[in-house]
């Protein structure tokens, strides 16, 4: 199974139908997955926490959109047994904690597009830390779930300057981006594709746009462990989803 990063969208995501298009053609072109195990950047906890470990209700993290957004559902079976493989594969330094979390829309509104029928278990697991380094360790102790058909998925968005963005992107999101967003996802492209991750871990200092690509790094930070988990984090991904959407870069990859 291949792990995946992807720019997840807020809850209007389901109503582009170019970008539903595109989920929808990823989520064919991987084999399905026995159960997926989700690392969003909308829920950071230490120690690392493990969420929806049973169908529980969903997080409505956010505001100011249309009610129905808020009355979504996405009864997808818990998977314990994952949750207790999870916490025998993290060492012995890094303690594990369980949680009657339900899953935030950073998992749900995307799965709810790839996986419509809510038939496969989600396990959501907390981001610990935000450094590189730290998530590409989890990725790689995660790395062998992959061998039994479990999709590894951060979700995350490769541009995330929401407080940069004008009145006319809240207004249409087709709307031209930004530059600072153009260019940091033209420098996210081309180190992805030179698998060049020691540049991408330190996106702070070398990544043009910045700090407005990413004013706090949480939605950067879920691709380090998709990374950690592709086995060979300077393998080439596969980007089978690029263009923006409220001037944010929606790429997403998959590592093979």
């Amino acid at each position: 199974m291949p792990a995946v990063f992807i720019s997840h969208g807020a809850p209007p995501l389901v109503d582009d139908t170019a970008w539903v298009a595109q989920l929808q053609a990823l989520a064919v072109s991987l084999p399905r997955p026995k159960a997926i195990l989700v690392a969003s950047a909308h829920w950071e906890a230490a120690p690392m926490m493990l969420g929806a470990t049973e169908t529980v209700p969903l997080v409505y993290d956010f505001g100011g959109f249309p009610r129905r957004f808020s009355e979504v559902t996405y009864p997808a079976p818990g998977a314990p047994d994952l949750a207790d493989q999870v916490a025998r594969m993290m060492p012995d330094t890094r303690h594990v904690a369980r949680t009657g979390r339900g899953l935030d829309h950073g998992a749900y509104v995307p799965l709810t597009v790839m996986y419509p029928n809510a038939d496969v278990p989600v396990l959501q697991v907390s981001l610990p830390s935000l450094e590189p380094d730290d998530l590409l360790d989890i990725g790689r102790r995660l790395q062998p779930l992959r061998d039994q058909g479990v999709l590894v998925l951060g979700s995350g968005f490769t541009t995330h300057g929401l407080p940069f963005l004008d009145r006319r992107h809240w207004q249409d999101p087709s709307a031209a981006a930004p530059g600072w967003s153009r260019e940091f996802d033209a420098w996210a492209h081309e180190t992805l594709a030179a698998g060049d991750v020691e540049s991408l871990a330190a996106f702070r200092d070398r990544a043009p746009g910045m700090p407005f690509a990413h004013p706090t790094i949480e939605h950067f930070a879920p691709m380090f462990l998709t990374l950690g988990a592709g086995g060979d984090p300077e393998q080439a991904p596969d980007q089978p989803i690029d263009g923006f959407w409220m001037g944010l870069a929606k790429r997403s990859f998959v590592v093979a």
